[in-house]
Formats: structure tokens, C-alpha cells, sequence
């Protein structure tokens, strides 16, 4: 695919970076020089554009990529009027960062098909992470509902997979389970990976240390199961 990112930060760059390691061709811009200079090496073209003004926006390539992804953060103002000129311009889609619930609310008049708030997300990941003690994954599925990804807590081990009454109770869902395999990589060199276990109803798994749990639910089922654990 073909993306152009707007603002170049460190969010930003980062995500330009990763997405171009996919091999998706990837179109960098920002006010700012340094920044573009920074990663024009590490992405397919970088462009030094004023995105709140209309005619320097209109330079870039908007109709032959296929999503145009607003990563200013800071700059309220800029981040607002990029993504009203974007809208102006016709631009198909797009998705934007939000820093803040203002900030939120604003792009959500626009009518963009997605807004991107990773500084809530990770937030919200580093909260559950610390309350239960584990390293824990995050997305959002509606208002209401989340499927996270953490690892078993040794008070469940010994639970039926199968059965899922650890979960039930909560009004959560499991939706896999993997273990750590041992394994080799490509240099023969041992290493661990995981693997998705069978946990139907005519399966006899059980949670064991090191099992990595992902499960549906709503915030609250989720904090009363990290609380009871706790």
C-alpha cells in the first residue's frame, strides 16, 4: 500500500519507518527541515510542506495514495486545519492523531475514518499493565468493549481451558491461548515462540505459567478480574 504521513515527529517518523520496513511505500511531510531530513533516507520521498496551507498541500500526491494519516500531535491548530484542508481537497481517506479528548471531539466532526489516540491507548496499556503485574496488549473494540492480550496469572493455573469458568464470571471472553515452544531459528539457535493452543470444549489444557491469555470484555469485567487476582 501507499501511505502519506503528515508530521514527522517522533510518533510520526516512527510509524513512517515501520510501515516502509513492511515494504509499503511510504510519503513523508512536515514543516519542519531537520525532521525531514532525519528520515529521508529510510522512507520513499520526504517532502518539507507547510500541510496547513492549501496550495503547498495540493503539491503532495493526496489522490494516489491510499491513506493520508495526520500525525501531528502538538500543534492543535495545525492538526485541525491539515485535516480541514485534507476534507477541502476531497482526500478519501484519512486518519488522524488526537492528543487529548478535545482534540478528539474536533476531529470527530470532520468525518475521518479514524482516529488514532496512542498516548490514551498506551496509557491505558501501562494501567492494567501495573495493576495486574503482567505485560498486557490493548485494542478497542467499540465504546464499550476491548480484547486484551496478557499473560496468565499464576492464580489461574490449574483452570480448564475448555470450561473458561475464569473468564465466564466476568462476563469475558477467551478467545486464544498460547504457550511458549522452544524452537530453532534460521542460525540453529535456540529460541522460544508462541503457539496457539486447542482450547475447545473436548480439550483438556490447562493454564500453566506462561501462558499467554487474549480475552474479550468490557473494562469492568476486566478490572474485577484484575482486582480479584491482585
Amino acid at each position: 500500500m501507499r501511505y502519506l504521513i503528515i508530521g514527522l515527529g517522533i510518533y510520526g517518523s516512527n510509524l513512517a519507518v515501520d510501515l516502509a520496513n513492511m515494504g509499503h511505500e511510504v510519503i513523508g511531510a512536515d514543516i519542519n527541515p531537520a525532521l525531514v531530513e532525519g528520515i529521508k533516507d529510510n522512507i520513499s520521498t520526504a517532502y518539507i510542506i507547510d500541510s496547513t496551507d492549501e496550495t503547498s498541500l495540493s503539491v503532495l500526491p493526496l489522490k494516489n495514495v491510499d491513506l493520508v494519516i495526520v500525525a501531528i500531535g502538538e500543534n492543535f491548530g495545525a492538526s485541525i486545519r491539515t485535516v480541514a484542508v485534507l476534507k477541502k481537497l476531497r482526500v478519501p481517506h484519512i486518519f488522524a492523531r488526537a492528543i487529548d479528548s478535545l482534540h478528539e471531539s474536533i476531529l470527530r466532526s470532520f468525518d475521518i475514518d479514524r482516529i488514532l489516540t496512542p498516548e490514551q491507548r498506551a496509557a491505558k496499556d501501562l494501567m492494567y499493565e501495573m495493576e495486574l503485574g503482567a505485560q498486557i496488549a490493548s485494542l478497542k473494540v467499540d465504546e464499550d468493549h476491548y480484547i486484551l492480550k496478557f499473560n496468565a496469572p499464576s492464580e489461574l493455573q490449574g483452570e480448564s481451558y475448555a470450561q473458561g469458568d475464569f473468564v465466564k464470571k466476568y462476563d469475558l471472553k477467551l478467545i486464544a491461548a498460547a504457550r511458549p515452544k522452544e524452537c530453532r531459528n534460521l542460525l540453529g539457535m535456540k529460541c522460544t515462540e508462541l503457539r496457539i493452543m486447542d482450547i475447545t470444549s473436548g480439550s483438556d489444557e490447562k493454564v500453566t505459567p506462561g501462558d499467554v491469555l487474549t480475552c474479550l470484555g468490557t473494562e469492568k469485567g476486566f478490572r474485577e478480574l484484575f482486582r480479584d487476582l491482585s
